[in-house]
């Protein structure tokens, strides 16, 4: 059985009679999967599934429990394309935050989260046959996203002893008469990468010489550590034309159940994008606009509410990754690891056992009760990785990795 087929039978078997070839050839991934099969372990810890901590601040709650007993509107449909209100606060977010002019009515419309935008903006560009170069690690979704599209997902090794660096040669030498677009996630789920200035560049002057698309998935554009330089792939002029960006409210402001973001590109793709969007969604909630809305009111660039929660938000989870990466060095023995530079994820190499990624996510779920996310669905250089999330507090923290040295200390 290869991985793929291990990879979509964890917890339960599939009868695809019937089925479309489009749906069969995907699966769930396993982000979403650990977490299902956690439901039956008493007690387990999670350092799987991608979810702050923190609840949503009371600046947005507060906005939005008036909202309910006042506004009928609010449970009813928006316009399509969203609010107008929330596209113009976005379009002003979007100007201080990446120094973007952006056009609020024709290069933007709000969608049910940063993955509808990328799930409609794949359908948009891509066709059947089409390659899509994706890093290898990469977010689980984006690949399923390709071949629902019915593309062909090409996968280019991250340089991952240069800290999960892009390989603008490899790029370069993957491209073929199909290639349609190129996908980046930066900062980067699951390895923390994020991408330098130099080879964001020397991508987007790739897939403008190629006249390909970059989609760009910026849903942690907020956390980054250390001061790294960081650099929006929609703040290259010279790529809006062939720009598909992907933008999310979840983890900036702790609302990832409320499901809502944006996508930004030109008119031309907006257009055909909204055509995917009403089929699948009409309208992203009503009520989770109101919620972006109360955010982005709430958020100035300096000294606002939502400025000081994104700070704090910010210093928090840079205190869990020194954290994470203090209990890893306690492993030395399973893992090695690159430090994240971003996002909320460490992606350490098991070094210790000669075990894959699947069985070592199995065992430490049944054995150790801490719930982990295996490489092996992040694309082929995923495997042989682990995916631990920050995102816990620091006791779920403590308590997880202190289960895992015990783990590691009899099985291993």
């Amino acid at each position: 059985m290869d991985d793929r087929s291990v990879y979509k039978s964890i917890g339960r078997e599939e009868d695809l009679k019937g089925i479309s070839r489009r749906v069969s050839q995907i699966s769930v991934s396993a982000i979403k999967q650990m977490p299902v099969l956690a439901r039956e372990v008493a007690g387990a810890v999670s350092l799987g599934q991608g979810i702050p901590s923190f609840g949503t601040p009371a600046f947005i709650t507060k906005v939005i429990s008036e909202a309910l007993t006042k506004d009928e509107w609010i449970g009813k449909y928006s316009l399509q394309p969203g609010l107008p209100e929330l596209k113009h606060e976005i379009a002003r977010y979007l100007r201080w935050k990446k120094g973007i002019s952006v056009d609020a009515e024709t290069e933007l419309f709000v969608s049910c989260g940063a993955m509808e935008a990328l799930a409609a903006g794949i359908a948009t560009v891509v066709d059947r046959g089409d390659e899509v170069l994706i890093p290898t690690p990469n977010y689980a979704s984006h690949i399923e996203q390709v071949l629902f599209a019915e593309g062909i997902p090409v996968f280019v090794p991250l340089l991952e002893e240069q800290g999960w660096r892009l390989d603008v040669e490899g790029f370069r030498k993957a491209i073929t008469k199909k290639t349609r677009a190129i996908i980046i996630c930066n900062p980067m789920n699951p390895t923390g990468a994020v991408f330098s200035k130099e080879d964001l560049l020397a991508v987007a002057q790739l897939a403008l010489e190629k006249d390909l698309f970059v989609i760009a998935d910026e849903a942690y554009d907020f956390l980054i550590y250390d001061n790294h330089e960081y650099l929006s792939c929609a703040s290259i002029p010279e790529l809006k034309d062939r720009l598909i960006g992907a933008f999310s409210f979840s983890k900036m402001y702790c609302m990832t159940g409320w499901r809502v973001g944006f996508m930004y590109a030109s008119s031309k793709i907006i257009n055909q994008a909204l055509k995917v969007h009403d089929a699948f969604a009409i309208c992203a909630p009503t009520v989770s606009q109101c919620a972006a809305l109360a955010a982005l009111r709430a958020t100035n660039g300096k000294d606002g509410p939502g400025d000081n929660f994104i700070k704090n938000l910010v210093h928090a989870l840079g205190q869990r990754r020194e954290l994470t990466c203090a209990r890893l060095d306690r492993l030395k023995s399973l893992f090695s690891y690159q430090i994240p530079r971003g996002a909320y994820y460490v992606f350490p190499k098991i070094v210790g056992s000669k075990i894959n990624s699947m069985e070592l996510a199995i065992r430490l779920l049944y054995e150790a009760r801490v719930i982990s996310i295996p490489g092996n669905g992040f694309g082929p250089s995923g495997e042989g990785h682990i995916r631990f999330s920050f995102g816990g507090t620091e006791d779920e923290i403590n308590t997880a990795f202190d289960r895992i040295e015990e783990w590691a200390q009899i099985n291993l």
